[in-house]
């Protein structure tokens, strides 16, 4: 039976608390699109991208309208393109196919620009990565990742090493557009074959044909219902937490269900990731200063993300089919309003976000350093990051922007939902000579648990 009041609360939920269905993900298989011939390669994934995901962004407005929640966010992710590429050796051609779809078909990004270099890298693999640079600065809507860490293998410090000087060469050749295009490369530990967020999101050899991954974001919501439970202990905030990311998961299956059906494809799964957006009362930062923080990134902050990141799951477990993703919450400075508070007030520094990363959704996001910050010291810092991961067993992530001349106390704006970011400051101390020295950092020893 349909119960009025459960209506009546989604339509709040989407009109005065900011809920809405972040992303519809397709996820395609172009495995059959290899060719030893570029331009034959070339076509191939262009016509099944265009074929496949040609109704995409008519199917998310659709269903937008049919069931009144908002869906933001039409996404397309591939096949690593270091694999599809491999046989002819034409990266940046299939880059421009790539994006040459994605701007026809209308969606906002395509994710598969990627490789998987966790334990060592091919011949093939070596020059995809030195090709990242040229395509991401020459696309518009193409994203980039590299996996150069796992708990099975270890880190990769020859890959570390190479991604701050990929990054560094990046932020060089879009310093005219804010170093944008370091906002569309991540670099991973543990990366996941069916994540739907961008800039991350690629099609895993797991993954089948076609397959929808679908995410959701609620950090309106959950504050919303935190608001009145105020004074309650910690136990009843869990709670309250679960009850509430139940509630915004249905709204995802439900969408995700149904945008499979109508595009032919699998329905995979719902990522659990509370996503802020640079809105007033969208904002993961927020939620955790409702619990009792008088700013993020004070004492105590670690601990409140851990019991917001597990009750988020919990609760969000229980209202789907199948869960997967990244699924915790995210702190992306630039995109989440309180937390570029924080550091615009010096609340909130990088080493603080890092500890955060050990209890969270993914790593270092959307994060602006001084432009002058060496390539060393971001490979550092990415390493860092590796090693929270690989050691928790978990995904972390480094999503970072030395944007040309800027330094801190400067601000940098990149519009819509990657918002703005102060730029943060960096350690003074040269870890270059670590970076160089390269090999195998092994992984720890229960990743021998077989």
């Amino acid at each position: 039976m349909i119960n009025t009041g459960d209506i009546l609360e989604t339509i709040k939920m989407v009109d005065d608390q900011n809920l809405d269905v972040r992303t519809i993900t397709l996820s395609l298989s172009l495995l059959d699109c290899t060719d030893s011939d570029g331009k034959k390669a070339e076509k191939k994934v262009y016509d099944k991208v265009m074929k496949r995901a040609g109704n995409l962004v008519k199917v998310g407005e659709q269903l937008s309208a049919e069931l009144g929640i908002p869906v933001v966010n039409k996404r397309v992710s591939v096949t690593p393109v270091s694999i599809i590429g491999a046989p002819s050796g034409n990266y940046v051609g299939l880059a421009k196919a790539l994006d040459k779809a994605a701007k026809e078909i209308g969606i906002d990004f395509l994710g598969g620009y990627s490789a998987l270099v966790h334990k060592d890298a091919t011949k093939a693999e070596e020059a995809f990565l030195h090709t990242i640079p040229e395509a991401i600065s020459e696309t518009e809507k193409l994203c980039s990742s590299v996996n150069v860490a796992s708990t099975r293998s270890g880190i990769n410090m020859n890959a570390v090493r190479l991604m701050g000087e990929i990054i560094k060469d990046l932020a060089a050749r879009t310093a005219n557009d804010r170093a944008i295009g370091c906002a569309k490369f991540v670099v991973f530990a543990n990366a996941v074959e069916d994540n739907p967020f961008m800039a991350g999101a690629f099609t895993g050899l797991g993954e089948g044909e076609a397959t929808v991954n679908v995410g959701v974001s609620g950090p309106g919501v959950v504050a919303a219902a935190l608001k009145k439970c105020k004074g309650a202990d910690l136990t009843t905030v869990a709670e309250v937490i679960k009850k509430t990311a139940f509630k915004i998961t249905r709204a995802g299956q439900l969408v995700g269900g149904k945008a499979a059906e109508m595009l032919g494809a699998k329905f995979g799964i719902v990522d659990l990731s509370l996503a802020p957006t640079p809105a007033i009362g969208d904002s993961v930062a927020e939620i955790l200063e409702i619990m009792g923080l008088s700013s993020v990134g004070g004492h105590g902050t670690t601990a409140a993300l851990a019991l917001l990141n597990d009750a988020v799951k919990k609760g969000g477990v229980m209202a789907s089919s199948m869960v997967g993703g990244l699924s915790g919450a995210f702190i992306p400075v630039s995109e989440d309003a309180g937390m570029i508070e924080a550091v615009r007030a010096n609340k909130l520094s990088l080493s603080k976000l890092e500890a955060m990363t050990a209890v969270c959704s993914v790593g270092l996001d959307m994060i602006a350093v001084p432009g002058d910050t060496s390539a060393e010291t971001v490979s550092a810092i990415i390493a860092d990051e590796c090693a929270i991961g690989v050691v928790n067993n978990k995904t972390t992530a480094v999503r970072i922007i030395p944007v040309p001349g800027k330094k801190v106390g400067d601000e940098v704006s990149f519009g819509g939902l990657l918002g703005s970011a102060p730029i943060i400051s960096v350690s003074d101390v040269d870890s270059s000579e670590f970076v160089r020295r390269g090999g195998i950092i092994p992984a720890p020893l229960h990743s021998l648990k077989n």
